[in-house]
């Protein structure tokens, strides 16, 4: 990579032209927003507001379908070699079958690696719990797209688990070769004036820089149980917010919520403030920050 800094999910990556736009402003990988099998239209406007503490989105995963997702990808690839941007392809699912067959169908597009979605309901779940929600949900999904694609997999958590170390743990057994740390929190906004929930869909994941301090403390835990790369993702805005991330133990800095305050040239200014830290602070290299303040 030629910088730390990865596209997170749903953050522009609707189209290839927009991960190519991510790719020249600064991104080091860019990450597609996250596919389907079948296409999804998602929630009703209102879907996004931003709050005193970051955003609040709730767009339901809207997506065209895995078929449709592979010409998006192929033609994203395309433009990426030319630039030596690796493009990360994210999938979902509702049952542990679906995942498997969503993986075989974005390989074709030779991602060079799956981001794995698992913070959905499991329909085939009494609850409809997450399949985030146990090492053990968790485990199974990984072990289908494992045995589904010869590609690399990497597992996106969620934060609003008993122990994100156990789940990490879990995956990595099963095979996952990086984990994605951390999706959004789960979190509601309510218009007083109105009385009612500012979200068509009441509830949805609140991003942005509130969420950085759960996100260290989860890339912290996951690196002391687990020895595999960690895209560490939640709350990055600044410079020092990604040396943050990389002194918890993080290989690469998810970038998202970013680029909403900042514009797709967020990464071009947390490279360069990341750069001007390190040189203040007299760190040679990024290794030389990794996992530092965990030790």
């Amino acid at each position: 990579m030629s910088s730390p800094l990865v596209l997170a999910s749903g953050i522009i990556g609707t189209s290839a032209g927009l991960l190519e736009r991510a790719a020249r402003c600064g991104a080091g990988a860019v990450t597609s927003k996250s596919c389907s099998l079948e296409p999804r239209l998602g929630h009703p406007n209102p879907v996004a507001v931003e709050w005193g503490g970051g955003v609040i989105n709730a767009v339901g995963l809207t997506n065209p379908g895995a078929d449709e997702e592979v010409h998006l990808l192929r033609e994203a690839k395309a433009c990426l070699k030319l630039l030596g941007i690796p493009l990360i392809a994210s999938i979902f699912a509702s049952s542990v079958e679906q995942f498997g067959q969503v993986a075989a169908i974005i390989s074709q597009a030779e991602p060079d690696l799956i981001e794995v979605n698992i913070s959905c309901p499991n329909v085939g779940d009494e609850f409809g719990t997450p399949f985030a929600g146990s090492p053990e949900s968790a485990a199974a999904v990984t072990e289908i797209v494992k045995s589904s694609t010869h590609i690399p997999v990497s597992v996106k958590l969620a934060p609003n688990v008993p122990s994100i170390a156990r789940i990490a743990s879990a995956v990595v057994k099963a095979g996952a070769d990086a984990i994605t740390a951390i999706n959004t929190m789960p979190g509601m906004i309510i218009d007083a004036q109105a009385g009612k929930p500012v979200l068509s869909n009441h509830m949805g994941g609140i991003s942005g820089y509130v969420l950085k301090p759960i996100a260290l403390r989860c890339v912290a835990e996951i690196r002391q149980a687990v020895n595999v790369p960690i895209i560490g993702t939640g709350g990055i805005t600044t410079g020092l917010d990604a040396a943050e991330m990389l002194m918890a133990g993080a290989t690469a800095v998810g970038v998202g919520t970013a680029v909403w305050f900042r514009g797709p040239e967020a990464f071009a200014l947390i490279n360069t403030e990341l750069i001007a830290f390190m040189e203040q602070e007299g760190y040679s290299d990024l290794e030389s920050m990794r996992g530092i303040a965990i030790h």
